[in-house]
């Protein structure tokens, strides 16, 4: 299917399709659906230079083990000071009394 502002295929991969820019702003929403819909990629051009991708997201499965191996591989990291100090006021206060000023208040 061929638009104006959509003429040629990219030079940045072979299965998707150059746009203009000015196109795809006048046109982002067809061109989601068509991503979604038909699995289509777009490239977006200015001036004949490729400036952003528009494509289906790639799913990424990652196995129980896999991803044990790469806790493992991070490892524990220790949190700076100033993270911690929040934390602990965080903590602090939802954990304060909720006890009225007097009794006759409520």
């Amino acid at each position: 299917m061929y638009f104006e502002g959509m003429s040629r295929p990219s030079t940045a991969s072979s299965d998707s399709r150059a746009v203009s820019a000015t196109y795809a702003a006048r046109n982002f929403a067809s061109l989601v659906n068509r991503v979604r819909e038909e699995g289509a990629a777009y490239v977006v051009e200015r001036s004949g230079k490729p400036v952003a991708e528009i494509g289906p997201v790639k799913d990424r499965v990652v196995t129980l083990r896999e991803f044990a191996a790469l806790v493992r591989a991070a490892g524990r990291r220790p949190a700076d000071e100033e993270y911690l100090r929040a934390v602990e006021e965080g903590i602090a206060f939802l954990n304060r009394a909720e006890v009225p000023e007097s009794r006759w208040d409520s």
